[in-house]
């Protein structure tokens, strides 16, 4: 079975089609890379709110007929 590539810098130049090759494989990775930190980024966002819900619903408001 024969490599379809003799070398490295001759499967880094990918038949000549390289640079359409790394930047797809590029900005693939960068998508998943920022939908992964903007779900995180949510998440956190989320929790933090939800945080804050309960510890402002559970502070006694003041009354007037004390």
């Amino acid at each position: 079975m024969d490599a379809q590539f003799d070398t490295v810098s001759a499967f880094l130049a990918m038949g000549g089609h390289a640079l359409y090759v790394w930047l797809a494989y590029g900005s693939t990775i960068a998508v998943l890379i920022g939908s992964y930190l903007a779900q995180r980024l949510r998440r956190r966002r989320q929790i933090a709110r939800l945080r804050w819900e309960i510890e402002t619903s559970e502070q006694p408001t003041s009354s007037l007929t004390e």
